[in-house]
């Protein structure tokens, strides 16, 4: 988990979907005219908004992407189409954060991380799986459970704690907060270790007890990292929520949960853009490695439908060797997988997490399958899948330009499957190969355009 990229997130997979349609209409244009921008750019603005995207980021995203596209003249060899996804790409990339930044471990150790932010955003939860993630960087981390408003928090941090193996310093006996943190951080120092993260108290709002309790414990321990957890199912409530816990306490970054479930997913793009707070990690589910680091290109790349590659290979060399990760790679950045390099991938697949998330992440994919095909996936899928795969002959998986009606009907019988799942798989196969190829023209133009 810990050196993987930031996984595919379904909150925005309508905007995903919204935007590549957008985009895919100025196909075949020489020179964008300031109609064409304006038109294009109406139809963005109404997608960012329905997305839950702030509405003064929205408005200044849409006025810096108008301010360079307007009689842009074409990038070298791109096309019109080409010409605007870079500019959208620079802009969202821009408005994410531009890069992620690195983690600000204290020179002497142990480095403090702060956890803060409302009751029901998933701090305890959150707090738990960020020791997982500094377990895989080579870290020794201790928690601290300071969140003695709720007797059941310190009892959850507990458990966790255990499933990660990480130690618990927790204390039910009246003693305050501030001094539970003071004993954890005296004791991370006694055992020798490198992080003490402080999961403090929430509350159904932002008020003076909140914000003083939080400004006594930080005097206390001296964060080197304070992070806000927000629950990215309450929009732009989560961005209010970020303004007043910055204006109190210096949030050096945020942390976006419940990303796994049907929400417009909006604030996100929003919030650092809005408190210049940085997005650091995003929870893509319950489990306690659900925890990925947050990388604004990577996102603004896939947003625009372009995949994540990177965050594909760097997930496969967890649990594949460094040779088979490059084939892999330069397989892609060609777009000339067959069946064969498929197959293999399914199979390591099931080592990276949920198939339709790592689909999500191939270039093209996400917008070339209907999304209720997508959101229809699960992994018992993929047994199908190899079924079909094995029961082609290493001919047909080597060459899948062979495969016609006849063989189709023979695949389909001896897979158990219909001619229909057959016909499915292929157009699949043939839409990813062609979108990876699509991309990497781009990705390869616009590399040699920022080289001049």
């Amino acid at each position: 988990m810990g050196g993987r990229g930031t996984l595919t997130v379904p909150m925005l997979d309508s905007l995903t979907r919204r935007l590549a349609g957008i985009l895919s209409g100025l196909r075949g244009k020489g020179r964008l005219t300031e109609d064409d921008v304006t038109e294009m750019l109406r139809e963005v603005r109404v997608a960012l908004l329905e997305a839950d995207v702030n509405f003064a980021v929205a408005k200044s995203f849409i006025a810096k992407v108008k301010e360079k596209a307007v009689g842009e003249d074409i990038y070298g060899n791109l096309t019109a189409d080409q010409t605007i996804i870079k500019i959208v790409r620079d802009e969202l990339t821009e408005m994410l954060g531009t890069e992620a930044p690195k983690f600000n471990y204290n020179p002497s150790p142990p480095t403090v991380i702060l956890m803060c932010g409302l009751q029901g955003s998933g701090k305890t939860t959150t707090t738990a799986k960020l020791a997982k993630w500094l377990v895989s960087q080579g870290k020794k981390p201790m928690l601290a459970a300071c969140d003695i408003q709720r007797p059941a928090a310190v009892k959850q941090l507990e458990v966790l704690g255990e499933q990660v193996e990480v130690p618990v310093f927790a204390k039910l006996d009246g003693t305050s907060p501030v001094e539970i943190a003071r004993e954890a951080l005296a004791r991370c120092k006694h055992l020798m270790l490198d992080v003490l993260i402080v999961d403090t108290a929430g509350r159904l709002q932002v008020d003076d007890l909140l914000m003083k309790e939080l400004h006594q414990i930080s005097d206390a321990t001296k964060p080197s990292e304070v992070f806000l957890v927000l629950d990215s199912t309450t929009g732009q409530e989560a961005v209010h929520v970020a303004e007043a816990f910055h204006k109190e306490v210096k949030l050096t970054g945020a942390i976006f949960t419940k990303l796994d479930g049907d929400t417009r997913g909006g604030a996100i793009l929003s919030v650092r853009a809005s408190t210049g707070v940085p997005v650091r990690f995003i929870g893509v589910g319950e489990q306690v490695d659900a925890l990925d680091t947050f990388y604004p290109d990577r996102m603004a790349q896939r947003i625009i439908g372009m995949g994540d590659v990177m965050g594909i290979i760097e997930k496969a060399q967890q649990v594949i060797n460094q040779d088979e990760a490059e084939d892999i790679e330069q397989k892609m950045m060609r777009g000339n997988l067959d069946f064969n390099d498929m197959l293999q991938t399914f199979r390591m697949m099931k080592k990276m997490g949920p198939m339709k998330n790592l689909l999500k992440m191939i270039p093209g994919l996400s917008t070339a399958i209907p999304e209720e095909a997508l959101d229809a996936i699960n992994d018992k899928d993929t047994g199908r899948i190899e079924a079909i795969i094995l029961s082609m002959t290493p001919k047909e998986r080597s060459n899948p330009d062979i495969i016609n009606g006849s063989r189709r009907k023979r695949i389909a019988a001896g897979s158990g499957t219909t001619v229909e799942e057959v016909n499915n798989l292929l157009k699949q196969f043939y839409g990813s190969r062609r979108g990876m190829k699509q991309m990497m023209q781009v990705q390869k133009k616009m590399s040699k355009r920022g080289r001049r």
